[in-house]
Parts: C-alpha cells; structure tokens; sequence
C-alpha cells in the first residue's frame, strides 16, 4: 500500500511499506529494490502533475529513461517498514533533468540518490526536448 505524504511541483513525497518480497531472508530490504522504490515515487509524481506514461508514450512520443544513478547506503529497511520516498528535481536541462531522492523512516535517512533522467523517443531512443507542459509544471513553485 502506497499514499502520497506531501506534495509540491518539484518535491514529491511517498509512502510504500516495505513487504516480505523486497527483503532476504534476514528480512533487510535487497539493495537493488530501493531502485524500485524510486522509480514507483517518479511514476507518482509524473502522475500527480497530470502526466502518464502512456500519455507521454503515445500522445507526446516520449520515454523517461534513467541513464544515471548514483545511490548512498546509509542504514537498512526492513520487512514491514513504512518508507517515505522523497523526490525533488535539483536540474532541468533541454532533454534530461535529475532527481534528488532520499528514503527515510520518519526523519531517519536510510539511502540518498541522484538519479538523472533523459526524454527519448520510444522508437529509436534518441534524445528529444522535455515536453514544454512537463517542464511547466515542473518550475512552478
């Protein structure tokens, strides 16, 4: 179960419980499923700005790609945990932008990240401008 914490355009909050699933038999969640995490509190920030991915697909033919990731392990989540992923775009450029992303559990901070993020066309994954809506709703405050 996920909910939205908090919310502006460029700082996004969300909640996901940490299920069996996404941990090892210590019950310590798997390094790599933070990657999921991150990627579920985009999707729900794009959604929240009015933006599918399927719109931008067919309608805008668009596709955010992560080509950069850059994550800091700083404590552990474990089964059951309610994490907080919090998104916030530190970079907007032409056709990419980045994300700073931070995991927490109330204020403790477990993982930081900057992930940077390119618009490509879903074809032939070359570099296209950021939708001028996207890039809108991003920069107001």
């Amino acid at each position: 179960m996920a909910t939205v914490k908090q919310s502006s355009n460029r700082s996004f909050s969300w909640q996901v419980r940490v299920y069996y699933e996404d941990t090892d038999a210590g019950g310590v969640v798997y390094h790599s499923q933070y990657l999921n995490f991150m990627e579920r509190a985009r999707t729900e920030w794009l959604r929240q700005l009015g933006f599918e991915q399927t719109y931008l697909r067919d309608e805008q033919n668009v596709v955010i790609v992560v080509y950069s990731a850059q994550l800091d392990f700083k404590k552990p989540a474990k089964f059951n945990d309610l994490l907080t992923i919090t998104s916030e775009v530190v970079k907007i450029g032409r056709s990419s932008f980045e994300v700073a992303q931070t995991i927490t559990i109330e204020s403790t901070i477990l993982v930081q990240g900057l992930v940077k993020l390119a618009c490509v066309n879903p074809h032939t994954f070359r570099p296209v401008a950021i939708p001028s809506e996207i890039i809108t709703k991003m920069e107001q405050l």
